[in-house]
């Protein structure tokens, strides 16, 4: 049974969106593309830079954290995100997505590994995750990662610049989100383990290029956004085994103006909570349940890489207890291409943006 509802197409969302004066000061500066950014127990900062660096922000010196795998960064490959284990202070391990050839030597795709940092090096590495195949496009490696209450890993992968073969199809990887125990082992009650020929890992399908992820603890929810084609970006509340609908129902059309779908909705998929037309081109995602920022309080924060802004999505439970998003805001209108967001020890709020570096929001 469905648990969200389809909103109407957000050209009126446009017209009535508004901006606000929202202050930020630039705490580690000249980053080319933050993809995703971690705060340790001290305070300092992990910053991916999508050309392959892990960065260790410290007393205000740059750290370049050494013996990574091999990554390739082109296009949108490169290294991706990168996350702490919940229990990161006792076992130390750090989590990063990156734009691997997978140890074969034509094409390339999603990988997921987990090491531990001695001395500015990397060690321990384990992957625990490989994407087959490879795919010569570099485009769509999806690759954000997160952690629920049960210390499960989840993390998405694009669909490769293959919406016709990978999403809808369980025995591929590509469009869809996964979930793992902390050391790579597969769930038994994942939805489809006893599947002939699937991939075991996966949680949910039917996804374009999911770049938006967290984990809301109060409802034991996670909450996705996915770019869309030219329009029918989505926000998404994953449920286990649960189809999505890409390339299938979309609100979203061809690059090039032409229809691939006259459908937006479809009997047995999911539809999403809440859609965007046009595509403002999402990156990042947080839920902000913090009275310390009183206008961004109640409200999921996503960057806009097409517009170059923060949005703002205010939420709202109705009656029948779904959620849903009452209204919108442009926040920092061109400050540039916003690719992740993050909330510190401290419940102070960053934002990354590229050609500019991590910024911290002042109310």
């Amino acid at each position: 049974m469905k648990k969200v509802i389809a909103l109407f197409i957000f050209l009126f969302t446009y017209a009535n969106s508004f901006t606000s004066d929202l202050k930020y000061e630039v705490i580690v500066s000249d980053i080319a593309v933050p993809w995703s950014f971690t705060f340790l127990p001290d305070s300092s900062i992990l910053i991916t830079e999508r050309k392959g660096q892990l960065i260790h922000y410290k007393n205000g010196e740059k750290l370049l954290i050494k013996n990574l795998p091999k990554i390739i960064a082109k296009n949108q490959g490169g290294l991706l995100d990168v996350e702490l284990h919940p229990n990161y202070k006792s076992n130390g391990w750090i989590y990063i997505s990156y734009c691997s050839s997978n140890d074969e030597n034509d094409g390339m795709n999603t990988s997921i590994m987990r090491f531990q940092i001695k001395n500015n090096k990397a060690i321990n590495k384990e992957i625990i995750y490989k994407a087959t195949p490879n795919s010569k496009r570099s485009i769509h490696f999806g690759s954000r990662i997160v952690f629920d209450n049960q210390n499960y890993l989840f993390f998405s992968i694009g669909d490769r610049g293959n919406r016709d073969l990978n999403p809808q199809d369980i025995n591929r990887d590509g469009g869809k989100i996964y979930r793992l125990h902390d050391d790579g082992r597969i769930p038994i009650d994942n939805p489809f383990v006893d599947e002939k020929n699937s991939k075991k890992a996966i949680y949910s399908y039917g996804h374009r290029n999911t770049q938006g992820m967290f984990y809301d603890i109060e409802n034991n929810q996670i909450w996705t956004h996915e770019h869309g084609p030219r329009g029918g970006d989505e926000i998404n509340i994953i449920e286990a085994g649960k189809n999505y609908g890409w390339p299938l129902a979309s609100y979203g059309i061809n690059y090039i103006g032409t229809k691939f779908t006259n459908k937006t909705t479809i009997a047995g998929m999911e539809d999403p909570l809440h859609y965007w037309v046009p595509s403002i081109a999402p990156s990042g995602m947080i839920l902000i349940k913090n009275s310390k920022y009183e206008s961004l309080n109640n409200s999921i924060l996503i960057g806009s890489l097409k517009f170059q802004y923060l949005h703002q999505c205010i939420l709202e439970v109705g009656k029948n207890g779904i959620t849903k998003i009452k209204d919108e805001k442009k926040l920092l209108e061109d400050i540039g291409r916003v690719r992740s967001i993050e909330i510190d020890y401290n419940d102070n709020i960053y934002v990354g943006v590229e050609n500019l570096g991590i910024i911290k929001l002042l109310e």
